[in-house]
């Protein structure tokens, strides 16, 4: 499908007359379209084009002074006068499906994109099609939901910007997000294909509503945004929504449909403030509970607050980095069976009462986590290089999947590792939320330079999500970390030793060593070992430290079957 518009609009000047201009419209429409139709302000039908009577029983001059709501299905009406407001503001319409009265094959779509023309006595031109591409339309790039074609969260944050500042130069654009509470307990009343077309019918209205006809998306399950003209009716979208809802349900309890709409002052906040602030809100709506967790009226009411704290946090995130004012604790990885020390993991420590996560996060929202993660790695220097060269000391910084995936951390890695070929042997990079790692291939090659360069590559977090074992066939990797939850949750479940086994042979298989996580006392000690894990990091062993010299492995001897203590040896 066409990534602008299929149908170019009549081009007017001066004198030119009316019916001249439409026919040349005519012909160049009918290349994409089988149905063609002029209609004025009032929504009547003032010229007709095509075989209206094949599928409607009328010809197209009985069409010609009937409204629009005379031939379009009741239901999709309010759809159809959405997609004209688009049409007024932004002077198209992309393609769209509306059903049509009268067709003789039931519920039969009808695709059509058009203009409004203000120079052609502000008249709607519309070409039609039977819809060749049912659920199609709209993509301009962007990852879209299978079935609503609204972008995703991590699309719509990147268009956000550019969206929000009116083309036209009038009042700038506005966002609202959208809350429907109940959405996942309404889809299990639905069957599959009942599922998959109210997703599509809420999608069309959302679209319909925002800058562009292309500027929606579903943020979580029932919870949506969009940027849409400042005179948008919101107060109408929320019915409309609430009707949708209704309609689907088979109970018809429907859905509530809640709204908090953010006016963005553009022109006095900086894009990139901007972006941040809108990030931020948008994540905290997706995090917030669905059912009355959520004040969607506090959250319209402090954007304002919202950018403003995002872009403090920015700011002092960023000057924190440059200057790395932060510092390293270390927690030991420890050899189950003889309770040596194989490595330390360093781990990142802001001042007293700031919790490293939420910073961490933050980072990671706002694209700020490659430089973080290269000041770590360069902090991380600083340390070995206080230790003798010839002591057995490796630690483990942490790599984001977001890091691996850019260019200017790849390179600016790569600089600093070669400018520090005594670190071979002592550091370990330890590759973190590797869920938000896309390109795979990008990223393996990214590990196999590193590991043929001597530093270990190990995948955190495995088992936390099923994408864990698929990337054990697509990554090359030393050693995975066995996420702290699955440690504790395959102590509990009836079933959870043997899986808890199974990744431990898979991985053994490959030749891949591991480690557990959360290994607290004794018991989890034991389980592990048993399920056939070569290295354990827990609060058993001591709390994170700054002084690895804290960790007196000798006290711990009754533990393990072959007690042969050492530290920090690598792989």
């Amino acid at each position: 499908m066409p990534q602008a518009s299929p149908v170019a609009p009549p081009r007017v000047s001066g004198g030119q007359d009316l019916k001249s201009e439409r026919d040349r419209f005519v012909a160049l429409a009918f290349c994409w379209a089988d149905f063609l139709l002029e209609v004025d302000m009032n929504e009547t039908i003032v010229f007709a084009g095509g075989p209206w009577q094949a599928i409607t029983g009328m010809t197209t001059e009985q069409l010609v002074g009937k409204t629009l709501n005379d031939i379009v299905m009741t239901d999709d009406m309010a759809l159809m006068r959405s997609l004209l407001g688009v049409a007024r503001r932004q002077g198209r319409i992309e393609d769209v499906d509306i059903r049509f009265k009268g067709l003789r094959q039931a519920g039969l779509p009808i695709g059509f994109a058009g203009y409004f023309l203000e120079d052609l006595d502000n008249h709607y031109f519309l070409a039609m099609r039977i819809s060749r591409n049912q659920g199609a339309g709209l993509v301009h790039g962007g990852q879209k939901a299978t079935d609503s074609n609204l972008y995703d969260a991590n699309s719509f944050a990147d268009v956000l910007g550019g969206k929000l500042k009116s083309a036209k130069g009038d009042e700038d654009n506005q966002l609202t997000l959208i809350n429907m509470p109940g959405m996942a307990e309404l889809k299990e009343r639905l069957d599959p294909d009942q599922t998959a077309e109210l997703d599509k019918v809420l999608g069309t209205y959302l679209r319909a509503n925002s800058v562009d006809g292309d500027s929606a998306a579903a943020l979580d399950e029932g919870k949506f945004g969009l940027v849409h003209a400042n005179d948008m009716d919101v107060t109408g979208l929320e019915n409309q929504l609430a009707s949708v809802a209704k309609d689907f349900d088979p109970d018809k309890k429907g859905l509530s449909v809640e709204a908090a709409t953010m006016v963005v002052d553009a022109e006095n906040i900086s894009e990139e403030d901007m972006a941040n602030g809108l990030v931020y809100a948008i994540n905290r709506f997706k995090e917030s509970g669905g059912d009355g967790g959520f004040n969607m009226q506090e959250l319209s009411s402090n954007l304002s607050s919202l950018v403003s704290e995002a872009a403090a946090k920015v700011s002092t995130f960023k000057a924190t980095v440059a200057e790395k004012n932060f510092h390293l604790v270390y927690h030991p990885i420890i050899d189950v069976m003889t309770g040596a020390v194989h490595h330390y993991e360093a781990l990142t420590r802001f001042e007293e009462g700031v919790s490293p996560y939420e910073i961490i996060t933050m980072a990671e929202e706002t694209g700020l986590i490659p430089e973080f993660d290269l000041a770590v790695v360069e902090k991380g220097l600083e340390f070995l290089n206080t230790i003798p060269r010839n002591k057995p000391m490796s630690i483990a910084v942490n790599i984001s999947g977001q890091s691996v995936a850019s260019e200017w951390y790849v390179n600016a890695l790569n600089a600093l590792m070669a400018e520090n070929v005594w670190a071979k042997g002592k550091m370990v990079f330890e590759i973190t939320e590797s869920a938000k790692m896309e390109d795979l291939e990008s990223a393996n090659n990214f590990i196999q330079r590193l590991r043929k360069d001597g530093y270990p590559v190990c995948l955190d977090d495995f088992g936390a999500g099923a994408a864990s074992f698929g990337y054990l066939m697509r990554l090359e990797v030393d050693v995975v970390k066995i996420d702290g939850p699955v440690v504790k949750d395959a102590q509990k479940a009836r079933r959870g030793k043997a899986l808890f086994e199974s990744m431990a042979t898979l991985c053994k298989n490959l030749g891949i060593e591991t480690i557990a996580e959360m290994v607290d006392d004794q018991q989890g000690l034991d389980f592990v070992r048993k399920c056939g894990i070569d290295y354990a990091q827990g609060y058993l062993f001591g709390k994170p430290n700054a002084n690895t010299k804290s960790f007196n492995m000798a006290k711990h001897i009754h533990m393990f079957p072959n007690p042969a203590f050492s530290t920090g040896r690598a792989w």
